[in-house]
């Protein structure tokens, strides 16, 4: 497998909150949820869980000891979750989590995995490419904002009626019927989006942040098929650059997006050693 990658910070002054890596045969991007009041709960911070489960689930990855990503996810969480349980008030709706993808070579077979709403694009061999994501926090964010339509923003009845709307959608978090993120509970591993098919299907693949993802939705700049040539002819870079680049162009009013984190990651020649080769720089900007 060769591996390419690009990272950027949504805000400078802020640390970047995704997380990427790569072993041989496997790689891995998260992305944290940057939840306002998250310092007053865990000391840690965001950042800091990405990168620890991220490096907890690099180790399991690299050992290939046969288990399948939902268990090597559980375990990654039950021990980010013991690290600082007795610190942290990790119970609490608002303490670190993040999103998980995970792709894996093995045995003439991709092995997938997502939790939440980073992206998976599969560049396919027959067919055009094929995304796959986790879209339940899309669908539970949509159905409790909904209070929010023809609320005049700027108003004080705006605000009261989106805080209900945010303790609305945190309740939704890690529940039957909600939507499931990494945080503190290993359940969560057995809810995530898997699959598997045969390495021989595909030419390639890529992992979005969904800061990264914006390239497609909601900035309109290409479609899916455009950013597999996209990778194809310039790398992951390219990508974060145009999300800037278009975020840049909105200027600083009220209706600008405000940039999030934005990570790419670029793997082709997938059976090539499966467990063996992993190269390319990680790059970010």
């Amino acid at each position: 497998m060769r591996v390419s990658m690009a990272t950027s910070a949504g805000s400078a002054g802020r640390p970047n909150e995704d997380f990427l890596g790569a072993v041989p045969g496997a790689a891995v991007l998260l992305d944290g949820a940057g939840i306002p009041g998250t310092g007053s709960i865990c000391a840690h911070g965001v950042a800091w869980y990405t990168h620890r489960l991220g490096g907890a689930l690099l180790g399991r990855l690299s050992r290939d000891d046969g288990r399948d990503l939902v268990s090597l996810l559980a375990a990654a969480i039950g021990e980010i979750a013991a690290a600082h349980r007795d610190t942290c008030d990790i119970a609490d709706p608002a303490s670190p989590q993040a999103t998980v993808a995970i792709v894996r070579a093995r045995r003439g077979r991709l092995d997938h995995l997502l939790l939440a709403d980073s992206f998976l694009l599969l560049d396919q061999v027959r067919g055009g490419p094929q995304v796959v994501t986790d879209a339940r926090e899309v669908t539970s964010r949509r159905i409790c904002s909904a209070p929010l339509d023809g609320v005049v923003a700027g108003t004080p009845e705006y605000d009261r009626v989106r805080e209900s709307c945010v303790q609305a959608l945190r309740a939704r978090r890690n529940q039957p019927g909600g939507y499931w993120i990494a945080k503190d509970d290993p359940y969560a591993a057995e809810e995530a989006v898997t699959g598997s098919r045969p390495l021989d299907d595909l030419h390639g693949l890529a992992l979005l942040s969904n800061g990264a993802s914006r390239i497609v939705s909601p900035y309109d700049l290409t479609d899916w098929a455009g950013v597999r040539d996209l990778l194809a002819t310039d790398g992951p870079a390219e990508v974060v650059r145009r999300v800037r680049r278009a975020e840049a162009g909105f200027g600083t009013g009220p209706r600008a997006p405000v940039p999030d984190d934005a990570t790419v990651v670029h793997c082709t020649e997938l059976a090539l050693g499966e467990l063996g080769d992993t190269s390319g720089p990680a790059s970010g900007r």
